[in-house]
């Protein structure tokens, strides 16, 4: 198994319609994965499907429900191996045996400990021919965060940040709106709607008293109608409790963490009145201990985690390896040498200690352009 050599052209065009499917899901499926499922049937498409939203039938059994008795005897090209245990919804290596499917043609394995190769296992017992990995790389880059939570025990890490042509994120007084344009805010938007939490430090909470909610609508994401815009979980690391129980967040729908060192008895009390979880996240230093704190999310089933912080947070997360992803948005003009810089990296005191970064694309929004990168690990 793996790769995506001895596949037929075809079968590349099937796996590519599944992954289309998948990508419908981009922004309800969470905490699952995004998957998508073709039923083929003498080289003709008989049903598709694909995972809305958790609680919901997968990807396969909403296939095979399009397909009815032309599933019989099908191949099944499916984003991601069929899952073998009960969770919120049956198994769907049975409905796939119960079908009688002849096929399945997996993009990937499973990277859940409770499936992991057992989903292909049970449907080679049933007879079924099993191969995997086409399409494999696209397959896993559609759910960066849960294959990072599953393989690696803490979400996909994203730092967005805005910078001038000079590479400054604020004027020396502190003040950034807007650096970007509208286009690049609303694209901030699609990027809060698809992450299961959004990360900021203290700092950025006390200058700019975010909202951090995903101002689009339904239509504007392309959801079904049945379907609601997604309400990120909120949190803030903020070593001492500093957060202001009015903080504008604090008001809004749904739910606030707050990472802290020391949680003194009034300001918790305050906080929680307000509705917030207070964690207490202690770390070196007197800091919010960070891979503590990605850990704790990731036991919350949280995927996908967006950091929109200031150059000290974002530059603790990337100086401790941490950030997966950095989506800068570059806006056109210059702020000068006396403004805010990227990044607070203070250990920085030679070329040999740079960070490296891959960039992995660049493209317009609007007036602006985002650049996507990737840290290369040193």
């Amino acid at each position: 198994m793996g790769g995506d050599r001895g596949f037929a052209a075809e079968e590349h065009a099937w796996m590519a319609r599944a992954l289309e499917l998948a990508r419908r899901g981009l922004y309800t499926t969470d905490p699952n994965p995004r998957v998508g499922c073709v039923l083929v049937r003498e080289g003709r498409i008989v049903g598709e499907g694909w995972h809305r939203r958790a609680g919901e039938a997968h990807a396969e059994v909403r296939a095979l429900q399009a397909a009815g008795e032309r599933a019989r005897g099908a191949s099944a090209y499916v984003t991601l191996e069929p899952c073998c245990h009960h969770g919120r919804t049956p198994p769907c290596t049975q409905a796939l045996i119960d079908a009688g499917v002849a096929a399945v043609v997996a993009a990937m394995a499973d990277p859940n400990p409770r499936v992991a190769g057992r989903g292909f296992e049970r449907l080679r017992a049933a007879g079924i021919d099993v191969r995997a990995g086409l399409l494999e790389e696209e397959a896993r880059a559609l759910n960066p965060g849960f294959v990072r939570r599953m393989e690696g025990g803490r979400p996909w890490v994203r730092c967005k940040m805005a910078m001038s042509l000079d590479g400054r994120t604020a004027l020396a007084s502190g003040a950034s709106r807007w650096i970007t344009g509208e286009a690049a805010r609303h694209d901030v938007h699609r990027l809060r709607a698809r992450s299961s939490a959004i990360l900021v430090g203290i700092g950025t909470v006390l200058a700019d008293d975010p909202s951090l909610d995903v101002r689009l609508t339904a239509k504007d994401l392309g959801l079904d109608e049945d379907l609601s815009v997604p309400v990120p979980l909120r949190v803030v690391a903020d070593a001492r409790l500093r957060t202001p129980p009015g903080a504008r967040m604090l008001g809004l729908p749904g739910a606030t963490l707050v990472a802290a060192v020391g949680a003194p008895e009034p300001q918790r009390a305050a906080l929680e009145a307000r509705g917030a979880e207070v964690l207490a996240c202690g770390g070196a230093e007197g800091r919010v201990d960070l891979r503590r704190l990605l850990r704790e999310l990731a036991r919350r089933e949280v995927n996908e985690l967006l950091v929109e912080g200031g150059p000290t947070l974002c530059g603790a997360l990337l100086e401790a390896g941490l950030v997966d992803e950095l989506v800068i948005y570059l806006a056109p003009h210059l702020l000068g040498d006396g403004a805010r810089g990227l990044f607070h990296l203070p250990g920085i005191g030679t070329m040999a200690q740079r960070v490296g970064v891959e960039i992995r694309d660049v493209r317009a929004v609007g007036g602006d352009w985002r650049i996507t990168a990737r840290p290369i690990p040193r």
